[in-house]
């Protein structure tokens, strides 16, 4: 029988936030695969774990992957831990997980710590329906193109930024969608000098661009305000009726939610156009 991979999730920060059973976990593994095998050992010796350490991380995943399989696939049992957070988001692991469900190697989930849910849980944002997009692109344009995509989104955008960057993302958010769009900026989550900052983008540029900006940080941004129908309600029916794609009842439903008004007062406006 192949061994199982076990996908642990470790402190962003606080290693109190360690749970009893990833501890465990990683006691009883054959084998630790660690983003960073320096960094990952701090943990491992605060915990007295002695398992045996093996590098796994972004540059060697795909050599990797291959030699890590067979070990599973021979008995033994794996741990995927990264530097902080749970692996595989935003973090390597994914190519590795994928090729478990391939071969048919039992893959675990070991829940813990995460920034992104940290983060909304205390931003103050709307919850409910959220987008990850991982780390915001290192230069300008790259950035702007996907703040284009996102700034009509009707959910909460959440993002990684690297500290140095933070000034310049947020110009380019105010200069796409809004000075006055309202954000959260979380910074140090879960340490000594954790922050967070909610407030128009306006008053981020003011309040970083005086004290600066070091740590880690995880970047919301608010959903977009609700979009005002142009036109009429009856040159939207007559838009949609020339399109031919919908019925009257349909065209009747879609333009009642879109400008927010009573359907039988629409659907009194399409009986004079028919």
């Amino acid at each position: 029988m192949s061994g199982t991979l076990y996908v642990v999730a470790t402190p962003i920060g606080n290693l109190e936030d360690m749970t009893y059973r990833a501890v465990r976990i990683l006691q009883k593994v054959d084998l630790i695969a660690a983003e960073d095998t320096r960094h990952s050992r701090k943990l491992l010796n605060h915990y007295t774990i002695d398992t045996a350490l093996i590098s796994y991380h972004e540059h060697n995943e795909k050599s990797r992957s291959p030699q890590l399989i067979a070990k599973l696939q021979a008995g033994q049992s794996i741990a995927l831990i990264s530097d902080a957070g749970t692996p595989c988001i935003a973090d390597p692991g994914y190519r590795l997980v994928s090729c478990c469900r391939q071969e048919g190697v039992p893959v675990v989930s070991v829940p813990g710590p995460s920034a992104i849910v940290a983060a909304l849980s205390i931003s103050g944002l709307p919850t409910d329906a959220f987008r990850f997009i991982g780390f915001l692109p290192a230069k300008t344009h790259g950035r702007c193109q996907l703040f284009e995509q996102i700034k009509n989104e009707p959910q909460t955008i959440v993002c990684y930024e690297a500290p140095h960057r933070l000034i310049p993302s947020l110009n380019d958010i105010g200069e796409i969608c809004g000075m006055d769009r309202t954000i959260a900026v979380a910074r140090e989550l879960t340490k000594r000098h954790e922050e967070l900052f909610c407030g128009t983008v306006t008053e981020a540029l003011a309040y970083f661009g005086q004290s600066g900006v070091k740590g880690e940080l995880v970047l919301l941004l608010s959903s977009a305000p609700p979009r005002q129908p142009e036109g009429t309600v009856r040159d939207a029916l007559i838009r949609l009726h020339e399109e031919g794609n919908l019925s009257w009842k349909e065209i009747v439903k879609q333009v009642a939610k879109e400008f927010g008004v009573p359907g039988s007062d629409v659907y009194k406006e399409s009986l004079e156009l028919r």
